[in-house]
């Protein structure tokens, strides 16, 4: 039941985009890049099979992936602007975001903001709110918007190249997606001791 209904979802998401376009590519990864639960992982794969078809361009596809995160990212930064803490944490009580986790993430941003947006944007969940903490902080936009672009043109790269290689076959997309992850999460381990190491001899040096 559940592999049927997800089916006629990544079947009706390859129409959607086939009809649409990159402006439907657009569209779609603004809502998986806000707060809705809506997964790059049934958006991008598709669009790049179409790209293997010849019905795309697979560097257009990455790039409207990009902007579509970019939009979306940007939408939370200033909705949190907008909202303030206290109705940000309101909302985000529900998904399991207390107050001291956010008081972390925010005590993160201020002093680490440029490698937590990098990182927290190739992690499943996280990259839909990393977007929140950052514009409470008020993180440097050009920043946000730079280190935004790269954590989501990674994951999006990824995944395209996925759909090109491996078509609409959705078990396949998900065994290489998972596999992916898995690299990712060591790479981003890796990524952050050299970073921590880096940033703690940088300190002693000050």
């Amino acid at each position: 039941m559940h592999a049927s209904l997800l089916g006629a979802v990544v079947t009706w998401i390859v129409n959607a985009v086939s009809a649409l376009g990159y402006w439907g590519i657009i569209a779609m990864m603004f809502l998986e890049s806000s707060f809705f639960p809506f997964p790059s992982e049934v958006v991008i794969p598709p669009a790049g099979y179409l790209a293997s078809q010849g019905w795309m361009s697979f560097p257009w596809v990455i790039t409207c992936g990009i902007i579509g995160s970019l939009l979306g990212a940007l939408f939370n930064y200033y909705l949190a602007l907008w909202l303030g803490r206290p109705l940000v944490l309101k909302i985000a009580r529900p998904f399991g975001l207390t107050e001291e986790k956010f008081g972390r993430a925010e005590e993160m941003f201020r002093t680490h903001g440029e490698i937590s947006t990098f990182v927290c944007r190739l992690l499943p969940v996280i990259r839909q709110y990393i977007s929140f903490p950052a514009g409470l902080a008020r993180m440097n936009l050009f920043r946000f918007l730079l280190f935004t672009g790269l954590g989501a043109g990674i994951w999006v790269t990824i995944l395209a190249y996925i759909g090109y290689l491996v078509g609409n076959n959705q078990q396949l997309i998900r065994a290489y997606s998972h596999r992916s992850l898995t690299y990712i999460l060591i790479a981003v381990i890796i990524l952050t001791a050299l970073y921590v190491i880096w940033h703690k001899k940088w300190r002693k040096r000050d």
